[in-house]
């Protein structure tokens, strides 16, 4: 009797498949810089493209893996171009990739540390680690009152930390019978729109939200905080919560989180410090500075999968005490209790974050850090850096341009003195080029191009052609 077919792929199978897109994947990084970065599909054509009916029966693998080469390729912004300098990075790696795999291939439900303790053992040592690779305060380790936990995203972060600013000032009573129109957040007018999002879903509100005004630099202006949260307190209500930025996605300023920190300090309010991308920078013993204050901070935040070589998604998430954040998050159904919970001895992440479920996120950070080490991760950061600074020296020996903002790191915001037509000009052209790919601000309501270095295989050639396709497009447009 034949024996029943099961319609898996067999192990020997996969390990073929495997193979093949382990070879397509290194194939297309060898041959990435001949794609135009910015996909050139018009909306709809994907999916034109695609048979309208699923198939009733499976189809050969081959032919799956060369539909990625035909149908889905060509609708591809290519993200891990050295060429890529729009938004920001959000830059991959061998290793990352190969942990990423792993992850997948063991399929961990990592939700309870009984679920598979190494998943929650690994991402508290890893999040111990970065503590001391970064500089950060003692108060983050999960060996004192505080630890740390992987997030998908800096909003997931950020929104973990306005609950738990919510539960405290409330002392717990919010999360049993909702807001009551009193409790108020700060950030500036250039932090990260998620902050907006956040208000939302936690209850306060958008008309509980203040945008407090930047300086010259685009940094929030601590003494409007101190006067904003001084006159709501005498309006009766309740300041919670502050964002800090190092590093805006507009501009890359720096709030002064020192200052920042005393007046929340004095004024019982949470402190969150959101390094979305620039925290990476802190691997780096001279650019630690940008954490002046952060030992203050209730909570911090970076994303490895900005500019440390860690696939998407890994946001790194502390709080100072974790006590406060597992007890806004944690509900216990009798089908999640077990000894190990039970017995106190053990974090179960769940607690640490929105959803219940979570994936084994800590094997692809921990193979990125073990691979490429300090040495590995400093030589890129500060080389990155460097060309970023020497692309905004170019800018100012160019008298048709003009620097929007301060070059802190690795974001050089720019205008050409031709005006925003110009500048939308010139951007739209290099993007249509596909040699490279631009995205922009409003800084002091001029449009302002961007250029951030940060991709894993960016070099010098790279920003070298990047400035003079910019010339080229601006004598054209000008």
């Amino acid at each position: 009797m034949p024996p029943e077919k099961t319609f898996h792929m067999t192990p020997d199978e996969f390990r073929r498949h495997g193979h093949a897109v382990v070879d397509w994947i290194a194939d297309y990084y060898s041959r990435i810089e001949s794609y135009p970065v910015l996909s050139r599909v018009e909306p709809g054509q994907i999916r034109a493209s695609l048979p309208a009916n699923p198939p009733v029966k499976g189809e050969p693998f081959d032919g799956i893996l060369e539909n990625i080469e035909k149908l889905i390729l060509p609708g591809i912004t290519h993200w891990q171009s050295p060429n890529f300098f729009a938004f920001f990075p959000a830059n991959a790696s061998g290793p990352a990739i190969l942990g990423d795999l792993l992850s997948s291939g063991l399929g961990v439900q990592g939700m309870l540390w009984a679920t598979s303790p190494a998943c929650t053992e690994l991402e508290t040592h890893v999040l111990d680690w970065l503590v001391g690779m970064l500089g950060l305060p003692q108060r983050f380790l999960s060996t004192n009152s505080g630890g740390g936990v992987i997030q998908d995203t800096a909003s997931s972060a950020s929104l973990c930390a306005l609950l738990a600013a919510r539960e405290r000032a409330t002392n717990f009573a919010s999360n049993r019978r909702g807001c009551d129109g009193r409790l108020v957040a700060y950030t500036s007018t250039q932090a990260h729109s998620s902050i907006e999002k956040d208000v939302q879903v936690a209850g306060l509100g958008l008309d509980q939200l203040r945008l407090i005004a930047v300086d010259e630099n685009f940094a929030m202006r601590p003494a409007t905080l101190a006067k904003q949260i001084t006159d709501d307190r005498r309006a009766g209500l309740v300041p919670c919560f502050v964002c800090a930025t190092i590093g805006t996605t507009s501009s890359n300023a720096i709030d002064p989180v020192p200052e920042i920190s005393r007046t929340c300090r004095d004024n019982n309010v949470w402190l969150h410090v959101d390094a979305a991308m620039s925290g990476t920078a802190a691997l780096c013993p001279e650019f630690r500075h940008i954490h002046a204050g952060v030992e203050l901070a209730d909570s911090y935040a970076f994303n490895p999968h900005k500019w440390m070589f860690t696939n998407f998604d890994c946001d790194c998430f502390w709080v100072a005490d974790r006590a406060a954040l597992i007890k806004t998050l944690s509900i216990l159904p009798e089908y999640l209790k077990n000894k190990a919970t039970e017995s106190g001895a053990v974090f179960d992440y769940r607690d640490w974050q929105i959803p219940l479920g979570r994936r084994f996120r800590a094997l692809k950070l921990w193979f990125v850090i073990r691979h490429y080490g300090m040495e590995g991760l400093q030589h890129h950061v500060r080389r990155h850096v460097e060309l970023a600074q020497q692309f905004a020296g170019w800018i100012k020996e160019d008298e048709r341009f003009e620097l929007a903002a301060p070059v802190p790191l690795n974001l050089v915001c720019f205008r050409h003195k031709g005006g925003d037509e110009v500048n939308q000009g010139i951007m739209d052209r290099l993007n249509r080029s596909g040699d490279l790919y631009l995205t922009h601000t409003k800084l002091n309501d001029r449009f302002t191009l961007r250029l951030c270095v940060g991709q894993t295989n960016t070099e010098a050639r790279h920003v070298e052609r990047a400035w003079k396709r910019i010339q080229e497009e601006a004598t054209q447009v000008s």
